[in-house]
């Protein structure tokens, strides 16, 4: 089955791709949720929808087969989010760990770290978002 079709596609709109993306996130986030195995970072977007963004240290897990299923659930954990405003970029960085988690409870921690994150990020204003 073609995954366009089946409607399970990651989307490079859905994507921090450029440096700078990153740079933005990490330079100044907007709002952070630390746990044991994870950091989000997030910076309120000017653009619309979500945008993920993950760094997985082969330092930190050694394995090219766990650092892929991470990713793997990452972005389905993110993919299933609803787009709810407002809109943020999205750094998720691996510490030592997460690769003996299985996949329900790297979910479960993801969500539980996506609900702190939603109450620690500013609400805008306006309509618009500068570039601070």
């Amino acid at each position: 089955m073609d995954r366009q079709a089946s409607g399970h596609s990651f989307p490079k709109a859905r994507r921090l791709l450029k440096a700078s993306d990153y740079s933005r996130v990490f330079d100044k986030a907007d709002a952070k949720a630390s746990h044991k195995y994870l950091l989000l970072l997030a910076r309120l977007s000017p653009q619309p929808g979500h945008r993920l963004g993950l760094v997985i240290a082969k330092k930190n897990v050694r394995l090219a087969v766990q650092r892929n299923r991470i990713k793997r659930v990452a972005r389905e954990f993110f993919r299933t989010l609803p787009d709810s405003e407002p809109a943020m970029d999205v750094v998720l960085l691996t510490r030592r760990g997460i690769d003996q988690l299985d996949n329900a409870e790297l979910s479960s921690i993801l969500l539980q770290q996506w609900q702190k994150l939603g109450r620690h990020i500013p609400r805008p204003e306006s309509n618009t978002i500068q570039d601070r």
